[in-house]
């Protein structure tokens, strides 16, 4: 009966992965509340495919099952991360809540990746494009999103107020944002050279 169960919870994990697509969009330069979803008039998606072309990294992972989570094995193993701990942010369980946000979302980008696995709850990334127009990535429960070294980012909830993520990283924890604007830094010019094309 337990290994139907697993089973089960197997396959239904993977009918939600085949299903899931990461929503990302064009946002507008209101000064509204950070957490709605700043659509523009028409709303414009981005496709994941431009996303992998900025250097983003997305896989749908068993947020349920991450401790013995095959796939994210592997990704550990081959993408080198050692350490993990788990955050979770809401007004009632972040000190300075809102002062904490506002930091999140200064624009800023750091020496290292950022990864975040969602466990639970959901909140938005925004990332710059080459034009450097901000797009808004709607990240959720089960997935994993890697923002590589050198790129202008910010991160906020959404209207839920809550998130629960894994964050990984390679080697000791560093999490050192380096606020916009940084175009001399050695990790953004090497963003820049790796991942623009012209």
């Amino acid at each position: 009966m337990q290994d139907e169960e697993a089973c089960m919870s197997y396959i239904a994990h993977i009918l939600e992965a085949v299903n899931a697509q990461l929503d990302a969009w064009y946002i507008n330069d209101s000064e509204e509340d950070q957490r709605l979803p700043h659509h523009l008039e028409p709303k414009l998606y981005v496709p994941v495919q431009k996303l992998a072309e900025l250097g983003l990294a997305h896989w749908v992972l068993d947020s349920n099952n991450y401790e013995h989570d095959m796939e994210l094995r592997k990704i550990r193993a081959e993408r080198g991360y050692t350490y993990q701990d788990i955050v979770d942010i809401a007004p009632d369980l972040l000190p300075n809540y809102e002062a904490n946000l506002k930091n999140f979302y200064k624009e800023h980008m750091h020496a290292d990746e950022e990864i975040r696995f969602i466990l639970a709850g959901s909140g938005y990334f925004d990332v710059r494009d080459f034009d450097d127009r901000w797009i808004r990535i709607w990240a959720k429960k089960n997935d994993m999103l890697v923002v590589p070294a050198g790129m202008y980012h910010r991160f906020t909830l959404d209207e839920s107020e809550y998130i629960k993520a894994l964050r990984l990283f390679k080697g000791y924890p560093v999490w050192t944002p380096h606020y916009r604007p940084q175009d001399e830094h050695p990790s953004r010019k090497d963003y820049i050279t790796f991942w623009k094309r012209q």
